[in-house]
């Protein structure tokens, strides 16, 4: 039996049993709110986190659109410095000539006029160009000299830009060039001894590249406000388009053999894309000009198509040509020795420049070839057989402004 004083002991120890398991049991209960408290914060901090995730998404998402519409807005840009550019490269209407406009008869050589040579200030058959108005320079297919050359408006001799190595069918030569456009930083030449079309490089190239192979490109060239490139073949009758990555390429007029049907061409040459992309061809053969439009099975006679002649419903071998705003067709009517305009819908044309006979002399013409206008509305001939290039300027006396 116990004594009072081990009972008195063991009632001490249960008490204080009693208080180390009360202090525990609190303990615990703080250490499960703190742990409550902590969970709800690493709760909290986890939501913050999505919300940080989702705002980032939705940045990022933002970020994307704008360099979307960044992207849009270059390419828009890069367009319209493009169109800008568009009159110079003789493909879209020009859009500042009146309907009464007339030209001072007599020309100014601007490049060339030096009799035929391959001297630096002389050009040998001189065919189709291209104007580049911002640079204040003209670049020539110098056919007979196997170059092109670039020349400025305010020097007396060119530069050779590409070729000049002698005939040949290396990618530093050319073989009878006969059509050169400006694409930005490059050229696009008919190199038709070659039956084949190049780029080079404007600015220091010491070669080209082959874009189209065995082609008959006789200067048909041109290119349209989406960069699509369009090609007369003078041996197949047609003109194809190339849409950018395209390698054989889409027949978009003729392509029926030779004839004077209206699906068909005989020797087309030169050709001029509008904005609708209609495309005219100067359908030498058969002494017309031809207008095809967009997904059009057959063409329609704008200029000529009654046998070939010098009355003013005629024409002989048309070659160069551009169209206006009103859709007038002004062409090189090259056995004619003269420019003519036929308006939209005429039965006859009008002469513009030359018909004076074939000759040297400031308003005469030697089987003209290239054909262009500057934003002013001055106009720039290929003259051929004289070996030069002039330029006729709109006579502002007669504008009704």
């Amino acid at each position: 039996m116990a004594t009072n004083q081990e009972m008195d002991v063991e009632h001490q120890v249960n008490e204080e049993d009693i208080h180390a398991l009360r202090s525990c049991y609190e303990a615990l209960q703080n250490e499960t709110r703190v742990l409550k408290e902590c969970c709800e914060t690493l709760r909290n901090e986890i939501n913050e986190l999505k919300g940080c995730v989702e705002v980032f998404r939705n940045g990022s998402h933002t970020i994307k659109n704008c360099c979307e519409g960044l992207r849009n807005e270059n390419q828009k840009l890069k367009d319209r410095v493009w169109q800008l550019e568009i009159p110079l490269r003789n493909t879209t209407e020009i859009n500042n000539i009146e309907v009464n406009a007339k030209w001072i008869q007599n020309g100014i050589t601007v490049a060339g006029g030096h009799g035929f040579g391959n001297g630096l200030n002389q050009l040998w058959a001189p065919h189709g160009f291209s104007v580049d108005e911002n640079h204040q320079t003209i670049y020539i297919a110098d056919s007979d000299n196997h170059r092109i050359l670039e020349w400025n408006y305010s020097t007396l001799s060119g530069r050779v830009v590409a070729g000049g190595n002698g005939k040949g069918n290396r990618k530093d030569q050319l073989d009878f060039p006969r059509n050169v456009i400006i694409d930005t930083d490059n050229l696009i030449i008919c190199d038709w001894g070659n039956r084949r079309v190049v780029r080079w490089p404007r600015r220091d190239g010491t070669e080209g590249e082959i874009i189209i192979s065995d082609i008959e490109c006789f200067g048909g060239l041109a290119i349209d406000e989406s960069r699509n490139l369009y090609v007369a073949d003078f041996q197949k009758n047609e003109v194809k388009r190339w849409k950018q990555g395209d390698i054989q390429g889409t027949v978009v007029a003729g392509g029926h053999g030779d004839g004077n049907g209206l699906n068909q061409l005989n020797g087309p040459t030169y050709i001029f894309v509008d904005r609708n992309h209609s495309i005219y061809i100067s359908d030498k053969d058969n002494h017309r000009v031809m207008m095809w439009k967009e997904g059009a099975q057959e063409g329609i006679i704008v200029a000529g198509g009654r046998g070939k002649g010098n009355d003013l419903t005629q024409l002989k071998y048309p070659y160069g040509m551009v169209v206006d705003q009103l859709g007038t067709v002004y062409v090189a009517d090259s056995w004619n020795n003269r420019i003519i305009r036929w308006s939209k819908g005429a039965v006859e044309g009008s002469i513009v420049v030359g018909g004076n006979g074939e000759g040297e002399q400031p308003n005469q013409l030697s089987y003209p070839i290239g054909l262009l206008f500057d934003r002013q509305g001055h106009l720039y001939v290929a003259d051929h057989n004289n070996h030069r290039i002039l330029k006729f300027q709109i006579d502002s006396s007669n504008s009704s402004s």
